[in-house]
């Protein structure tokens, strides 16, 4: 048996669980991908979750296909391609994982269960290993960044995105007021303090220094006030189509954790 016979999923499709589906692809293993039907993803470049608004996209040679239904899952699989369906809750239609990663990042379980399936995974504060699922996964910045935790909890949200060249919380675009998002600029541009990127809900968002554009929320979604829209890197020369070394540390570790755990079952 290969590792490909035991079917991974994953929910959540952002940047962070991209780095994971990339990684757990790279050993050889066969994952699926579940996802909101409108995602909130910034870093859309990076991101399988981008295939539910674009039909398919590539980061970094794996590509990943929005499918709809089995025989349409089964299909991309044996292709080798990621199959990104659109599904708040686990379906029955998908192949009986062996393994969940709950990779939603949204600070709180929603409705992960331990007994989900064999082996579950939760990345980033909400969960406790032992109760919640079987492990946790470190996300926060700092010396125990993609720390595998047995037991116990990751650290708490700090709410502050870690510095870059100096620049925090500013890194951040958030909505001013609610409503629709228009923009101006793309992934990847430069852009100047001060310079107009768009609009939500007809009010201006502004560049609050000079760099580059790492990340848009999709002009498809309606925003909340206050809501994180995009993501300005101050480093002119940043790579918005490559995955993060964040992405990559937090990947490396599940599957690590992965490979451990089949390797003790095995030797059972």
């Amino acid at each position: 048996m290969s590792l490909a016979d035991y079917p991974v999923l994953v929910r959540g499709g952002g940047d962070l669980a991209t780095g994971v589906i990339h990684r757990l692809c790279q050993v050889g293993f066969s994952v699926g991908v579940l996802e909101l039907a409108q995602p909130l993803t910034v870093r859309r470049r990076v991101a399988l979750s981008s295939a539910i608004y674009d039909g398919t996209i590539t980061v970094e040679g794996l590509t990943a296909q929005r499918v709809d239904n089995s025989e349409q899952w089964q299909r991309a699989v044996a292709a080798g391609i990621v199959p990104v369906a659109a599904s708040p809750t686990i379906p029955a239609w998908i192949p009986t994982p062996e393994v969940v990663i709950d990779a939603r990042l949204a600070k709180r379980n929603i409705d992960t269960r331990r007994d989900d399936a064999e082996l579950v995974i939760s990345l980033g504060p909400g969960f406790e290993a032992g109760h919640d699922c079987d492990l946790v996964i470190e996300t926060n910045r700092g010396g125990r960044l993609g720390r595998v935790i047995e037991q116990g909890a990751a650290e708490a949200d700090t709410g502050t995105p870690g510095l870059v060249a100096g620049h925090g919380s500013e890194r951040v675009l958030r909505a001013p007021q609610a409503g629709p998002i228009e923009w101006r600029v793309q992934i990847g541009d430069a852009v100047a303090t001060g310079d107009v990127l768009g609009r939500s809900g007809g009010e201006e968002i502004v560049a609050p220094f000079p760099g580059v554009i790492r990340g848009l929320l999709h002009p498809s979604c309606d925003a909340r006030s206050g809501m994180k829209v995009g993501d300005i890197d101050p480093r002119l020369d940043t790579p918005c189509d490559e995955m993060s070394d964040k992405a990559l540390a937090i990947g490396g570790a599940v599957t690590v954790a992965t490979l451990d755990w089949f390797r003790r079952r095995a030797s059972m």
